[in-house]
């Protein structure tokens, strides 16, 4: 190398050595005036951001409280408790009530003092969709059985024109409408139009993850696939039935001819997408107590699998025999293991909620076990045990500790209801409902694409 090009070399080496210096300056400076201020700025933010979602917790903590105080002072009139009285409207069809209506009942009582409920009529519903899935006696017994429900009116039309809206407004001296934040248009109108005039319309969010036309997928396929979201284990796929077969293990190679089969409206592995939290437990059990030392400890248990007016007058017979009535939920696989098929329909955990939304119901003891046993007796002070009547004398192994205790007693429910009976009606017109899934489920599926920009 000659002395020129090392002399040239050198001062490159020199350039550099100045502009890395330079950089490092210039990076030590901007860290200490700038970037320690957004160091400092984006800890600010942080410990904001957690004390704001405090606040939020403390107050959703508040509202269930107020929830709670609410019910607790139902009886004694909104006069005694010092509230103003706000009087809320609600109806439908609730066709199948689930743990979604009861949810809604809950969120539209939060919005006020006393809720009323119209149930639509059988006549108005089929001129207008079809023949409901349960009587109307059924769908009005139901929702008179849910504990956030204060008033039920019947017979109410399913398209509420001007004119009736104006009626209910007026003798139930209705505060608010309220409906789903779901659109309600027929014939290119929407049904609450006059209620948005006069600002008494009011809306609320919809349950995720679980509807009515959800449900009837489930009965089109009868699997037990909505028990695991679709993993195989030795309680799911094998112990399955096609649809229409009961009994017939619904095996990997016969899901292909169950999706392929035009009868089942396309349907595959329905399963529940609904996400139970310890939150939305806690919301139903809204104005819960726990017993008091003197308080006679009913116990009944079951599978509470689409939890409709049979059940509700069964529990309202048992809660009778004492002062606090604990109901005991098995789970899916001591169901399915009994009664076979796809059953149960709904999951533990939405039956749990089905049954924490029943008026009558003080507790419910989650993943009961079949037997009643000493351990239960004295943990949970059972005064008495309460089992269906049958018309049969002999006394299930189950309960033979409570009937040698002598705390085993029997009633009669007039109604002759199980989940099989709406699978039946369900799979009696197939084409119908499959159809009506097709239609409902993409509607559905459009509704929350749009909420949520999917």
């Amino acid at each position: 190398m000659s002395v020129v090009e090392k002399i040239r070399w050198d001062k490159v080496g020199k350039n550099v050595l100045i502009w890395t210096s330079a950089a490092a300056v210039t990076y030590s400076i901007y860290w200490y005036y700038l970037g320690r201020k957004h160091s400092e700025s984006r800890n600010e933010l942080q410990k904001k951001l957690e004390q704001a979602e405090k606040m939020v917790q403390d107050l959703e903590e508040k509202l269930l409280s107020l929830e709670q105080l609410d019910l607790q002072q139902d009886g004694e009139g909104s006069s005694k408790s010092g509230k103003k009285e706000i009087r809320i409207w609600m109806d439908g069809v609730f066709d199948m009530m689930h743990y979604g209506h009861v949810n809604a009942f809950r969120q539209g009582r939060s919005l006020g003092t006393h809720l009323i409920v119209g149930v639509n009529s059988d006549e108005t519903i089929t001129k207008c969709k079809g023949k409901p899935i349960c009587s109307e006696q059924e769908r009005i017994d139901t929702v008179r059985g849910c504990k956030f429900v204060d008033e039920v009116v019947e017979g109410v039309p399913y398209v509420m024109n001007d004119e009736y809206l104006e009626y209910v407004i007026k003798k139930y001296r209705i505060d608010y409408i309220v409906h789903g934040d779901d659109p309600c248009i027929v014939d290119g109108k929407n049904v609450y139009e006059s209620a948005v005039k006069l600002g008494k319309y009011l809306t609320i969010p919809r349950t995720e993850g679980i509807s009515t036309t959800d449900i009837v997928g489930r009965m089109l396929l009868m699997s037990t696939f909505h028990h695991h979201n679709n993993t195989p284990s030795q309680h799911s796929s094998d112990q399955g039935s096609s649809p229409g077969t009961p009994g017939t293990p619904l095996t990997l190679a016969s899901r292909a001819l169950v999706k392929n089969d035009p009868q089942n409206g396309g349907v595959l592995d329905r399963k529940s997408n609904f996400l139970t939290t310890s939150r939305i437990l806690r919301l139903f059990h809204a104005g819960a107590r726990a017993p008091k030392p003197t308080d006679r400890v009913v116990y009944v248990a079951g599978a509470w699998d689409m939890f409709h007016a049979g059940h509700i007058e069964f529990l309202e017979k048992a809660r009778a025999f004492g002062d606090y009535l604990i109901v005991g939920v098995h789970n899916d696989t001591i169901v399915n293991q009994r009664q076979g098929m796809n059953l149960p329909i709904l999951t533990l955990q939405e039956r749990v909620l089905s049954v924490l939304g029943c008026t009558y119901v003080d507790d419910a003891l989650i993943d009961a076990s079949e037997e009643v046993t000493a351990d239960m007796i004295a943990f949970l002070r059972i005064s008495t045990v309460v089992i269906r009547d049958t018309g049969d004398n002999s006394v299930p192994e189950a309960y033979a500790l409570a009937a040698q205790q002598g705390l085993l007693q029997k009633v009669a429910v007039s109604y002759s209801l199980s989940a099989l009976d709406f699978v039946d009606r369900i799979l009696n017109q197939r084409e119908r409902y499959a159809d009506r899934f097709q239609k409902k489920m993409a509607a559905e599926q459009e509704f929350y694409k749009n909420k949520y920009n999917l």
